[in-house]
């Protein structure tokens, strides 16, 4: 599988509730585990953030089910997860974070529109 094909079939998985298998495919694609995934912020997060990543516990917080499903969120967080595997000083800015997860969602939306055609 192509770069493109798997950030396809990354989006496509996670848009259709299956986000755990999405974290599978991401995690043997960069050569990392997969992290753990959880509906409900920890204690003390902000309750405006749509999610967060917990390096101690290597979790995926989403803040409820709705956003369970939500592309963006599930990888800006694999992101930082993937930040802090390699170096665990390093969480990575939030602005690369969301620079990775529009990457997958642009080759998604070129594919879709490309099939429509």
């Amino acid at each position: 599988m192509n770069e493109d094909e798997l950030k396809f079939l990354v989006v496509w998985l996670i848009l259709n509730g299956e986000v755990e298998k999405a974290l599978e495919f991401l995690a043997k694609h960069y050569h990392t585990e997969k992290p753990k995934l959880k509906v409900g912020l920890p204690k003390g997060r902000k309750r405006k953030a749509l999610g967060c990543y917990d390096s101690k516990t290597r979790t995926i917080h989403v803040l409820n089910s709705e956003i369970f499903n939500n592309p963006f969120v599930i990888l800006h967080e694999f992101y930082h997860h993937l930040r802090t595997t390699i170096d665990k000083k390093h969480k990575g800015t939030e602005k690369y974070a969301d620079k990775f997860a529009e990457e997958y969602i642009q080759v998604y939306k070129r594919a879709l529109h490309a099939s429509k055609k």
